[in-house]
């Protein structure tokens, strides 16, 4: 029994710190750019290249996660995953030239693109529907947290040592989570996992790069530009050829028919939408604070951060608010809370800086719930076996949403950006928080309609039951 609780709590543990380094490696390198580009000596626009490589490297390898864990072990998947990640943040923080740091940063988007989806069905398979929800208290650290401590650690990093220590950061971390995965993490395999799915795998691959790219880099390169035009349709194609073949074979990479079970495909698109408002509204609103407002970068990372303990706060109350109000009814308070607050931020923009404070930390109250949540109802009704592939397609879902969120509202920004040097006017970010809400109105809705999904599917379970009793009798 001690053994077993053991391995439970190094489960929660290895999965906390390789997520805590995952999360944190997002926002800690942006900081650090003007200083790469100074010591390699080039440009500011030359050094966005080094998280293009990151990001479309793990949106490539992201759906072929589910497979690899079943077929050869979810245990010596994710620890194969977290080796390479924290192996190539070594590299990085050796890379002589901007060339050979964005071919490391490219091995650490392949790690990433594993670590999270097989790591979270590693986790799902290890604890009942019944106790995840007392776990988000300790889940919400590497989601809330650690995005949120980025900024401040690897400014204090860049400032006091160099550069290159936001990469050797990852390398305790790193180890420290192999040695207790190595020990204690139980190996998973499934049987029927079937053959690799190499034309979803090629589709997958050129789809989702071409098509995180061009949103990514549309707004720098202009939408109408040859290069993203070509780029983001030929993309675009490539996924929908994806779902095409994806629905006609027995074993697919990534399994949309997972989609038919109403609590996953809800949550999800709940999901999807609450990460596009959310990564939307943390874009927007430090450029805001500094180049509308002109608050320094310190206290608009102050001002972020009580975000993060919103979160934090949520998560610990989550639990009794789920099982007080019920799935449907916590979705839509919480997201109708979060709508407003949404508003409130945009109409208070140049308000007192502890009111916007107290809104922040009202965005992370109230939406860690609607997340916290989502995540943990929407793999009610997965089984073991479809576990990895649930997963998988659920990260993909949420980092879709985060790349659409940030493309959507920079385009805003962009589209009324002048080209003699005019900075973009306190009105123009109002709009694009205003943006931000929008997606949050829309998850907003799909919850309002969640129970009447939920009512129209019962009666359908039902009189199968009554089939079934029929055939018995």
């Amino acid at each position: 029994m001690k053994q077993y609780f053991n391995a439970r709590v190094a489960v929660v543990i290895v999965y906390v710190l390789a997520m805590f380094m995952s999360a944190l490696d997002s926002t800690i390198v942006n900081v650090a750019l003007p200083a790469i580009g100074e010591a390699f000596d080039v440009p500011p626009s030359a050094t966005g290249t080094i998280n293009i490589g990151y990001l479309v490297s793990l949106a490539m390898f992201l759906p072929a996660a589910g497979w690899f864990g079943d077929r050869f072990g979810t245990k010596r998947v994710f620890l194969a995953a977290l080796a390479l990640f924290t192996i190539a943040s070594a590299l990085c923080g050796i890379a002589h030239n901007m060339f050979t740091l964005n071919l490391y940063r490219i091995l650490q988007g392949i790690g990433a693109g594993f670590l999270t989806p097989v790591g979270m069905a590693i986790l799902f398979r290890t604890f009942t529907h019944e106790e995840r929800p007392k776990l988000s208290r300790i889940l919400i650290i590497p989601i809330a947290l650690a995005p949120a401590l980025g900024p401040v650690i690897g400014g204090l990093l860049v400032d006091v040592l160099s550069w290159r220590w936001i990469f050797y950061i990852n390398i305790p971390v790193g180890i420290l989570a192999l040695v207790i995965g190595k020990v204690y993490l139980q190996e998973h395999l499934e049987e029927a996992v079937g053959k690799f799915d190499y034309k979803g795998f090629l589709l997958s691959l050129s789809g989702f790069s071409m098509s995180i790219y061009a949103l990514t880099q549309g707004t720098i390169k202009g939408w109408t530009s040859p290069e993203i035009l070509i780029t983001g349709l030929v993309g675009i194609s490539f996924m929908i050829a994806l779902v095409l073949v994806e629905l006609r074979i027995d074993k697919p990479m990534i399994n949309l028919s997972l989609l038919k079970d109403p609590m996953f495909r809800i949550m999800s698109l709940i999901s999807l939408c609450s990460a596009a408002g959310l990564l939307g509204m943390l874009y927007v609103f430090p450029l805001m604070y500094q180049n509308a407002l002109n608050v320094s970068a310190l206290h608009t990372g102050l001002t972020t951060f009580l975000e993060a303990l919103g979160l934090m706060a949520a998560s610990q109350i989550m639990p009794w608010t789920l099982k007080r109000l019920g799935l449907e009814r916590l979705l839509v308070f919480s997201l109708l809370g979060t709508i407003i607050v949404f508003i409130l931020i945009a109409l208070s923009a140049s308000s007192n800086p502890w009111l916007l404070r107290v809104l922040m930390f009202g965005i992370g109250f109230f939406l860690g719930q609607t997340v916290g949540a989502a995540q943990i109802s929407a793999f009610k009704h997965i089984d073991s076996a479809s576990m990895s592939r649930a997963t998988t397609l659920f990260n993909m879902q949420n980092r879709l949403g985060s790349v659409l969120g940030v493309a959507i509202l920079a385009s805003v920004l962009g589209a009324t950006d002048t080209v003699e040097g005019e900075h973009i006017g306190l009105l123009t970010y109002q709009y694009a928080l205003f943006g931000a809400a929008i997606f949050l109105i829309i998850a907003w809705i799909i919850a309002m309609r969640f129970k009447e999904t939920e009512n129209k599917r019962k009666p359908q379970l039902q009189s199968e039951d009554v089939e079934r009793s029929k055939g018995i009798g």
